[in-house]
């Protein structure tokens, strides 16, 4: 098999992010869980978005924002995921390719609207989401170009669209196509209610299909049903080769099958702001480290920096090029 073209390809919802200043009060009055995320319907993301104080509209969709910070490191990216053929859906396209990556999917033409995901940040810089999918949720197997997914190091799959059950044949797919081409495949678990909801059928994917997995502590606690993080490394290393947790200011933890756990600090910004993207942000560094063959604890030092770019401003793409801070840390050499 000939040399990978593309570092990562992030299959995910594709959605057009609106993010605004919010209080707990407006919370409460929509009934938005703090912290979360919710999926809702388009007559409910109309009334909140009616309510919503002035934000920013910008392409996002956790894997999406992934592949964009990838992108910002100076890595290859692609993407799989459903617009509708609409005007959001070519401001999303146009988005990706503005900055270089590969998105071909063809866009829904019957069907529901280019999914949204509206995003009010606490001054805490909580962000709490409430998600009409839309479009999003038909990505299918018809998607999934074979050749396209040989063609990267690492497939990315986003946990939030394994709900959809059209997309979870699709990421199986995509998942047996990559591992016949001796590639590598990576989950997120994106949301701990996420993985109360579908736990065995994670549990079953993980064990089947996934090389790389990634979680913070909560979603880690729910996945393994302990708060014990030496009995989580012990489940994750029997579950997949190997496992990423992340615990926000307290650093990550990198958990191989063989070898000892390799912790990593975090990077803490000049002042945190918006902690919407963190964890996109640092599955971006982590992949690109490992699809460039970087030794664990350089992969890791990538994600916590570009994690720490990203809490550093409001919204979930990078402000700053990530690869001239990595060049900056001698992290990256140019």
């Amino acid at each position: 098999m000939a040399e990978p073209s593309l570092d990562v390809i992030g299959v995910g919802n594709a959605i057009v992010d609106v993010l605004a200043k919010a209080d707990d009060a407006f919370l409460a009055a929509h009934s938005i869980p703090k912290g979360g995320m919710i999926l809702i319907d388009e007559a409910r993301a109309k009334e909140i978005y009616d309510a919503m104080a002035p934000g920013v509209e910008i392409s996002g969709g956790s894997a999406a924002n992934s592949i964009a910070c990838l992108a910002s490191l100076g890595g290859r990216g692609g993407f799989i995921g459903k617009v509708a053929d609409d005007a959001l859906g070519e401001i999303f396209r146009h988005d990706l390719h503005a900055l270089g990556v590969a998105f071909e999917t063809a866009p829904l033409t019957e069907g529901p609207a280019t999914g949204r995901c509206l995003i009010n940040v606490t001054p805490d810089a909580q962000r709490s989401m409430t998600t009409f999918l839309g479009a999003a949720g038909h990505v299918s197997p018809d998607d999934v170009d074979p050749a396209f997914v040989e063609s990267a190091a690492i497939t990315f799959f986003e946990g939030y669209l394994f709900e959809q059950p059209i997309a979870r044949r699709a990421f199986v797919k995509a998942c047996e196509t990559a591992k016949a081409a001796g590639r590598r495949a990576a989950l997120t678990l994106s949301d701990s209610s996420c993985v109360d909801r579908q736990h065995t059928a994670f549990i079953d994917f993980i064990g089947a299909h996934v090389d790389i997995l990634l979680a913070n502590e909560r979603e880690a606690e729910t996945l393994f049903e302990t708060d014990d993080l030496e009995r989580i490394a012990e489940r994750a290393r029997a579950l997949c080769r190997l496992t990423a947790v992340t615990r926000s200011e307290k650093g990550s933890l990198l958990i191989p099958r063989e070898g000892e756990p390799v912790a990593i600090e975090a990077i803490s910004p000049a002042r945190l702001v918006d902690t919407t993207g963190a964890g996109d942000a640092y599955a971006a560094g982590l992949l690109y480290g490992l699809a460039r063959d970087f030794d664990l604890a350089r992969a890791g030092r990538l994600g916590a920096l570009a994690a720490a770019e990203i809490i550093s401003h409001f919204g979930a793409r990078p402000e700053k090029s990530l690869r001239a801070l990595a060049v900056e840390a001698g992290l990256i050499r140019d």
